[in-house]
């Protein structure tokens, strides 16, 4: 026989299961809105002198994107962008820049990555380098989370923001519209460009114009918030249903 305090314990936590169940969506909305706007704060503190709350963003983003300085956004700088020499992009590379930085120097060894050599190649020390290179005052500062990282969450976001609006009319998006829009444009520009750097190196390497990045971002953004939100819809109504019902039969109507 349960106890009355193991009764309204579990009473309580049906109740935040059911109002979760009823409000899910605005949760995950207010989460992807902190999400997206946290990396443009961490480049605006160091505008602003606060480089430990600034540096301590960096850190929480990192395990999420490879914040390769020449696939992100800066602020505050001499361009928007600052991708490799052989992107074909009108704005100045990235290794014009930084030929002329100490984090870049070829005799710099990276406690991971090893030494840097030289930044048109793309070394594991190059690498670590472009990774821990947040900016200075020329530059402008990066943002914690790349070009194609930042289009697929704000799409995520916006297609969260329309699902809001038609959520019980959507339903989820057939799953070759998903895979041709969102999955295939994401992956072969992605994979195309890895498999010619080292260790493949099956052709000669490639970088993605910024505005690419985005673009296939947001089309696999946009289409998981197409294929994922009126999935849930369905599995939150479902829940809130046996809640519902398991609460009336004790007599709780919330």
């Amino acid at each position: 026989m349960s106890r009355p305090t193991d009764r309204s314990l579990a009473v309580r936590l049906n109740i935040w299961v059911l109002r979760f169940a009823r409000h899910w969506l605005r949760v995950a909305l207010v989460l992807l809105a902190i999400y997206i706007s946290l990396p443009w704060v961490a480049p605006t503190l160091m505008k602003l002198g606060l480089t430990g709350p600034a540096r301590a963003l960096y850190t929480l983003y990192s395990p999420f994107c490879h914040q390769f300085a020449f696939r992100s956004f800066f602020l505050y700088g001499d361009q928007p962008a600052y991708p490799r020499y052989n992107t074909g992009s009108p704005l100045t590379p990235f290794e014009s820049y930084a030929v002329t930085l100490p984090e870049f120097a070829p005799d710099r060894v990276h406690p991971i990555g090893g030494a840097v050599r030289d930044v048109y190649e793309f070394t594991p020390g190059f690498q670590f380098a472009a990774r821990d290179f947040v900016g200075n005052e020329e530059m402008g500062y990066k943002m914690t989370l790349c070009e194609r990282d930042i289009a697929i969450y704000t799409a995520l976001f916006v297609g969260g923001l329309v699902y809001s609006r038609v959520r019980r009319r959507l339903r989820p998006v057939p799953i070759y519209i998903y895979v041709i829009l969102g999955v295939l444009p994401i992956g072969l520009d992605g994979f195309s460009q890895m498999l010619g750097y080292p260790p493949f190196n099956l052709w000669p390497p490639r970088e993605t114009l910024p505005g690419f990045r985005v673009l296939t971002g947001a089309l696999f953004g946009l289409m998981n918030a197409w294929l994922a939100f009126p999935y849930l819809e369905q599995s939150f109504n479902d829940t809130r249903r046996q809640v519902e019902a398991k609460l009336a039969r004790a007599g709780i109507f919330v």
